[in-house]
C-alpha cells in the first residue's frame, strides 16, 4: 500500500473533529480521538457536497475541524530529523506550512471517499502524569475486508492533547516521511525540500480548482 493509499485510510479516523469551546484541557487523549473522529465520520457521511467531491466544502472542513488539533511544528521537525537543527527559523516556518500544506491537500482528496466506514477504539493504556508519547489504538471497520490498524501519537501542551504522528498498517507516518525528506534535502538542502514540496502544492491546489468548475 503506498502512501497516500495508507493516508486515504488514515483520514478515516484522522477526521479531528468539535468546536474550540468545547475543547477540554482535562479530556483524556482516547476520548478526544473518539469525539472529534466520529464528528468528522457523521459530517462526512451527511454532506452530500462531500461525498460528491466537492473541494472547498471539504478543504473548509480540513481547515476548521483537523488543523486546530494536530501539532504539525512537532511533525515537520521530526520528519526533517537532524537537519531541523541547521535550519532558521524562516526555513522552519516555510517547511512547517508546506508539510501542513501537502497532508491538507491528501486528507482533503479523501474525505469524500468515507462511505460506510465505523471505529473501533482500544482501551489506553497510559502512566500516571504522561504528557508525550501517549498512543492511541484503533482499528478501521469496513463493509468488506479486514479491519485496519490505525494508531496516533499525542502530546499534551499547554494544557490540551495534540496529534503529531499516526500509525497505519504498521507504518508510522513521520518514519514514512523522514526518508523522502533526507533524499530532498541531500540534493538540493532545506530550501530544496521546500521548493519541492511547494511545487506539489501548487500542482495540487490547480487540480483541486479544476475539479471545483
Amino acid at each position: 500500500m503506498n502512501i497516500f493509499k495508507k493516508l486515504m485510510t488514515a483520514v478515516l479516523a484522522f477526521g479531528l473533529a468539535a468546536s474550540l469551546n468545547a475543547f477540554a484541557a482535562d479530556e483524556a487523549p482516547d476520548v478526544l480521538v473518539k469525539r472529534i473522529s466520529q464528528d468528522v465520520l457523521d459530517t462526512a457521511k451527511s454532506d452530500k457536497d462531500i461525498q460528491h467531491g466537492n473541494q472547498k466544502k471539504v478543504l473548509d472542513l480540513v481547515n476548521a475541524k483537523i488543523l486546530p488539533y494536530v501539532d504539525f511544528q512537532r511533525m515537520t521537525q521530526l520528519a526533517a530529523g537532524p537537519a531541523w537543527r541547521n535550519t532558521t527559523p524562516d526555513q522552519q516556518k516555510q517547511l512547517t506550512e508546506q508539510f501542513r500544506d501537502l497532508l491538507v491537500f491528501t486528507y482533503s482528496g479523501a474525505i469524500s471517499s468515507i462511505k460506510d466506514q465505523k471505529l473501533q477504539f482500544q482501551p489506553l493504556r497510559m502512566d500516571a502524569g504522561a504528557t508525550d508519547g501517549v498512543e492511541v489504538r484503533s482499528q478501521v471497520l469496513q463493509p468488506r475486508g479486514e479491519p485496519i490498524q490505525l494508531n496516533y501519537r499525542l502530546e499534551k501542551i499547554d494544557g490540551g492533547w495534540k496529534i503529531y504522528d499516526l500509525n497505519v498498517l504498521g507504518a508510522w507516518l513521520v518514519e514514512t516521511y523522514k526518508g523522502n525528506f533526507a533524499a530532498e534535502i541531500s540534493k538540493g538542502g532545506v530550501d530544496g525540500l521546500i521548493k519541492t514540496l511547494g511545487d506539489k502544492n501548487k500542482k495540487l491546489a490547480d487540480a483541486a480548482a479544476k475539479s471545483a468548475k
